[in-house]
């Protein structure tokens, strides 16, 4: 796979963005782990870990006698990880390069998996979810952060260019041969291999332009719209009335975004 296949690139502004999308999602993927019951000991798998923001929160929490496989398939993204976890002396996390849809991890190794929005990228989900199923232990836990229904993200008021954006997108992944919304098929994959449901909640937030929560969906607009463009996909023209109607808002009280929904699934392999 090259660098160029990431839809937003594996260079400097994306990881800064991507470390942002990290800061914003945080209290959510901590509480599910909690929840799951990730904990000291454990030996996790951070499932397309990117350049290893919540690994490092996972090393910290499974602690010295933990383990923390985190298998990403940039290069790019793990030189990040590895400059990190050798300059904070951490000897927990092993980086391993792949495409969790190609590389098998070793079987029955893990006592916990987490993903989040990997599996929307993805061509062959179930080859993924069959990965997943060999890493993790009779007993584990697979937890997933994925989009559900991702037309819900929108401006209120409506904005007919930025719904225009937003429908872009979702074909965008379509012609790369990806589903945005795989949260949709992705518990039914998750029974078929072996594991039982625990938990499915949606997570949406609708905000203002004064919450930190705003910057995320905004910093993807920013990183996309170019591609889009690219792709035949919307008129520059429709990209300007986007970037004009989110400034609207920063300036207008009373305008809000709701994000796109995103399914929490935790599963419990059998």
């Amino acid at each position: 796979m090259s660098e160029r296949d990431y839809v937003l690139g594996t260079h400097d502004a994306e990881i800064d963005r991507l470390g942002l999308q990290h800061r914003v999602w945080r209290p959510q993927m901590l509480d599910v782990w909690r929840r799951a019951g990730i904990t000291e000991g454990q030996t996790v798998v951070d499932v397309g870990s990117g350049p290893g923001y919540a690994t490092l929160d996972l090393a910290e929490i499974v602690g010295p006698l933990g383990r923390v496989i985190a298998i990403e398939r940039s290069a790019r993204f793990l030189d990040v990880l590895r400059k990190a976890i050798a300059s904070e002396g951490i000897r927990n996390v092993e980086p391993l390069e792949g495409d969790i849809t190609e590389r098998q991890i070793v079987e029955r190794v893990a006592d916990a998996s987490w993903c989040r929005w990997v599996f929307s990228w993805l061509t062959q989900p179930e080859r993924g979810v069959a990965n997943i199923a060999r890493a993790v232990k009779p007993g584990g836990v697979a937890i997933f952060h994925e989009y559900l229904h991702y037309a819900s993200w929108s401006l209120m008021p409506h904005s007919t260019a930025f719904t225009q954006f937003v429908n872009a997108v979702t074909e965008s992944v379509a012609r790369a041969g990806a589903t945005v919304d795989v949260a949709d098929t992705l518990p039914l994959l998750l029974e078929e291999a072996g594991f039982d449901i625990l938990s499915l909640a949606p997570i949406v937030d609708v905000v203002g332009p004064e919450n930190y929560v705003w910057r995320w969906p905004v910093s993807f607009v920013h990183g996309y719209h170019e591609k889009l463009v690219a792709e035949g996909l919307i008129e520059k023209t429709v990209v300007d009335e986007v970037f004009a109607d989110l400034a609207r808002a920063e300036r207008s009280p009373g305008i809000r975004m709701a994000t796109p929904i995103v399914l929490e699934i935790v599963a419990r392999r059998r």
